[in-house]
C-alpha cells in the first residue's frame, strides 16, 4: 500500500455531501487530468441507487470462480484485505476485477459484505456481479456491480492490494473514490483537500441559471445574461485552481 498523506478529518465528510457528477464538474475546473479520463464506464452500476454517495479509498483485488482455487477460498484472503485498511489514510472501499471472461457468478455476498462494513469499509465495487442483495443493502453498504447473478461457483481472491481494471479505468491500491447512483469516479489526492469549495463554487454559479428558468417572464436573454453569469463565476474558479501549465 502506498504513503498517503492523510487529509483533513473534516474532507471525506465534505466530499460525501456533493453527488459524483458535481464532484466530476469540480475536478474538471482543476485542469488537473483530461475531461474523460478517471471515472468508471456504464457497465459499473449501483445496486442502491438511493443510497448517499460512498467516499472511501481502494482496497483492491482480483478474482475467479469458473475453477476451484489451488489452495483456499475467498475468504482466505480477507484478513489480509482487512489488515491492509490500517494502511489506509481513511475509510477502505474493496474493488474488486472478476478476471473470468464472461462473468461466472458473484464476487459478493451478505457475509462478505458484513465483513467489510464491520470493518470500517465504506463499499464495494466489482467488475463482475453480486448476490444477497436484499441482505446487502439492509445492513447499509453500498455495492457497484455489473449485474447480479445467484451463485458464487468457485470463488477465490488471487491478489491483493495490486492494480485493477474496473469499469474502463486502472484502479491502484490507495485511490480515492467517489460514488453514487450515478457511477463511480477517482480523485486526485493533490487537489482532494480543494474539491469541496470548489463544488461549492460550482454549484452557486448553475444556481444563477437554475434560479432564472424556474422563474417566470423568461426570454433569451435573460437566460443568456444568466449563462453568461454562470460561466463567468465558473471561470473565475477555473483561473484560481487551475493546474494546466502553459
Amino acid at each position: 500500500m502506498p504513503q498517503i498523506t492523510p487529509l483533513s478529518a473534516d474532507t471525506l465528510p465534505a466530499l460525501g455531501r456533493f453527488d459524483t457528477p458535481t464532484i466530476c464538474n469540480a475536478i474538471e475546473l482543476f485542469e488537473f487530468r483530461p475531461r474523460n479520463t478517471g471515472f468508471m464506464n456504464g457497465s459499473i452500476k449501483a445496486c442502491f441507487p438511493k443510497m448517499p454517495p460512498m467516499v472511501g479509498y481502494a482496497v483492491t483485488s482480483t478474482f475467479r470462480s469458473m475453477s476451484p482455487p489451488r489452495s483456499g477460498d475467498v475468504y482466505a484472503s480477507m484478513s489480509q484485505q482487512v489488515e491492509s485498511f490500517a494502511g489506509l489514510p481513511g475509510p477502505a472501499v474493496m474493488v474488486y476485477q472478476d478476471l473470468d471472461d464472461p462473468v461466472i457468478s458473484a464476487t459478493f455476498g451478505e457475509v462478505m459484505c458484513s465483513v467489510y462494513k464491520g470493518f470500517g469499509a465504506k463499499g464495494l465495487i466489482t467488475s463482475g456481479t453480486g448476490r444477497d442483495l436484499e441482505q446487502v443493502e439492509n445492513i447499509g453498504f453500498p455495492t457497484f456491480t455489473s449485474g447480479a447473478i445467484c451463485a458464487h461457483g468457485y470463488c477465490h481472491t488471487l491478489a491483493v492490494n495490486v492494480p485493477v481494471t474496473v469499469g474502463g479505468i486502472c484502479i491502484y491500491p490507495g485511490d480515492l473514490l467517489h460514488g453514487d447512483l450515478n457511477g463511480v469516479s477517482t480523485i486526485p489526492h493533490e487537489i482532494a483537500s480543494e474539491v469541496p469549495q470548489v463544488c461549492e463554487e460550482l454549484a452557486a454559479a448553475e444556481k444563477v441559471v437554475l434560479d432564472y428558468v424556474r422563474g417566470t417572464k423568461l426570454t433569451s436573454a435573460g437566460l443568456a445574461e444568466a449563462r453568461n453569469a454562470c460561466t463567468a463565476m465558473m471561470a473565475a474558479t477555473t483561473k484560481r485552481v487551475s493546474r494546466k501549465r502553459g
